[in-house]
């Protein structure tokens, strides 16, 4: 099941606004603003107000009203009452509902009509108006949005021409390019600010697919859905939210959602109104350097599978727990969230390889993916942090198991190896192994006896690498690397 966070408890917060202002500015003739925007300098620019007087006019605020019940049954002042004049200061109408608005920004992305815009501007909306740079308000429908990724496509029918800009290739931003951000802070309409590229990759526990750009660019509350300019006016980002420790605007840490990974949300969402995910079917859990080292690599990359769920892609296609996954579909696996990304981008119902280590060994495996329901999880990593030093081989009492071991640690009959009855303090299998595990490999070997499990664990020691163990805990496998003691 996907691991679920809370943004406000990391000081990030979404970035729509409450607020409300129109600007006036003329209507721009219908062309794609990048194709006029100039090239990018070698240095930084003297101005931006060329870039930004050819961008602004794509760049739109959206608004949305919700109805919601003010509770209690309370309705509006009735007729003729002296409070009456307060139902419209309080948006509450005679049946007790208020109309709640909100603000946010967006792009056009075709003179056609369609806008991008993130999800949680629009999500739960009963109304969207789309309003140009000019001032004009259009009706807006909702062709589909992806809370996974906080993105949603709407459509205008135009009353005018409009101006269009272009999704760019994120990949091409480098940390320190100068980009420039348009948007709707605080409802104040027609924003310009710039800062650089300030970091790539940028996971901040929103969600599964995390990938964004840092930018120190101000953006703040009603920004949300606003482009992320290169100098070349192409959008490389979509600003989707803020780190703000008290709540409040811009501390310069800013957030995008790239725009290659809007590009294959937002044409889905025009093709098919929804997003399409592929389904493998594992949980996982990352590398640390240690593992690697007990898989025979050099650097902490890839996925190690800890569960197979029955009846998925990765059991028909016979991966197996304690596979390391470092290539999929043709891309390296570098970190957990990089397979969640390729396995949902990957086609589906096709054979697609992966390359894995199992035991050391490379394997290439065909595996057809499934469709990832609303109500499967997707590949999730768990995170373990490692131990202080050891004071003597690992530092760890086994036992064999017993029916009572079974009970009470609810062991199915199906999982053999040896009961972990104590982690002494000290030693490096503290905070990885508990009492309770039972340890079904060492280095890869099963194991059914204490003393097998010291056995192979001296052999590695004498090696001078750590031992990697396979354990079973609370329902699944996972894999910790111990170092041992290197003098018996």
């Amino acid at each position: 099941m996907r691991q679920k966070h809370t943004l406000k408890n990391l000081g990030v917060a979404l970035i729509s606004s409450a607020g409300f202002c129109l600007g006036n500015m003329n209507v721009a003739l219908a062309q794609t603003a990048s194709e006029t925007a100039s090239e990018a300098p070698n240095n930084a620019p003297d101005s931006f107000s060329k870039l930004a007087a050819r961008l602004m006019p794509s760049v739109v605020n959206i608004s949305t009203r919700q109805t919601m019940s003010t509770g209690g049954g309370v309705g509006g002042f009735g007729e003729g009452s002296p409070l009456e004049e307060f139902n419209e200061f309080f948006n509450r109408d005679d049946d007790g509902l208020k109309r709640v608005s909100s603000l946010g920004s967006g792009f056009i992305i075709d003179v056609e009509g369609f806008v991008v815009t993130n999800n949680h501007v629009i999500e739960a909306a009963d109304e969207i108006d789309v309003v140009l740079s000019d001032g004009t308000i259009l009706e807006a429908e909702l062709v589909g949005r992806d809370a996974a990724t906080d993105l949603a496509l709407l459509k205008v029918k135009p009353e005018v021409e409009l101006t269009s800009v272009d999704l760019g290739n994120s990949d091409t931003a480098l940390v320190g390019d100068w980009v420039v951000a348009i948007g709707n802070p605080f409802g104040l309409g027609g924003t310009v600010t710039a800062g650089i590229v300030s970091a790539r990759d940028r996971n901040i526990n929103a969600g599964q697919y995390d990938d964004f750009i840092q930018t120190d660019a101000a953006i703040n509350k009603g920004n949300s859905g606003g482009p992320l300019f290169n100098l070349k006016g192409e959008v490389i980002g979509v600003n989707t939210a803020i780190y703000s420790p008290s709540g409040g605007g811009s501390v310069g840490v800013g957030f995008s959602v790239p725009s290659n990974l809007t590009k294959q949300i937002i044409q889905q969402l025009k093709d098919k109104g929804l997003v399409e995910r592929g389904w493998l079917g594992v949980r996982v859990q990352g590398v640390t350097q240690e593992i690697a080292k007990s898989y025979g690599r050099n650097k902490a990359e890839g996925a190690i599978v800890t569960h197979v769920t029955d009846d998925s892609p990765a059991s028909r296609s016979g991966l197996k727990i304690g596979d390391l996954i470092y290539s999929f579909n043709g891309q390296d696996i570098k970190e957990t969230r990089d397979l969640s990304s390729v396995v949902a981008s990957a086609p589906i119902g096709e054979d697609v390889a992966m390359n894995v280590l199992r035991k050391k060994k490379d394997t290439e495996i065909m595996v057809s993916l499934d469709l990832m329901e609303a109500d499967v999880g997707e590949e999730e990593e768990l995170d373990f942090s490692g131990g202080p030093e050891f004071s003597n081989l690992l530092g760890v009492e086994f036992s064999m198991i017993t029916d009572e071991h079974r009970r009470r640690f609810r062991i199915p009959a199906s999982v053999e190896g040896v009961m972990v009855e104590r982690v002494e303090p000290g030693s490096d299998a503290i905070g990885k192994l508990q009492k309770g595990d039972v340890i079904v490999e060492v280095n890869f070997l099963t194991v059914k006896t204490p003393d097998e499990a010291l056995a192979e664990a001296e052999i590695v020691a004498t090696r001078g690498e750590p031992v990697l163990v396979q354990f079973y805990r609370d329902g699944d496998m996972s894999f910790r690397s111990i170092n041992a003691r290197q003098n018996g």
